[in-house]
């Protein structure tokens, strides 16, 4: 299982990321929010953590929607 962390996922956008994070608090909880969620999700689909299906797909898309959140202002930068 691989971790989707924003670097991974936006190659090309690495250094509008590191902008945001320091200069935009907002970014900044958002992509540590995500940074959360997606090492839960990478634990419990490598095994170290278990849950059940319902809670790994809510995770899921909680990592999903914050993505887009992200991405949508990596976009107005």
């Amino acid at each position: 299982m691989e971790k989707h962390d924003l670097i991974h996922e936006f190659p090309e956008l690495k250094d509008k990321i590191h902008q945001l994070k320091t200069s935009n608090t907002h970014f900044r909880n958002l992509f540590e929010d995500y940074h959360e969620t997606d090492h839960e999700v990478h634990r419990i689909e490598t095994g170290a953590e278990n849950t059940t299906d319902e809670i790994l797909n809510a995770l899921r898309k909680k990592r999903l929607h914050l993505k887009d959140q992200l991405f949508s202002l990596l976009q107005q930068v």
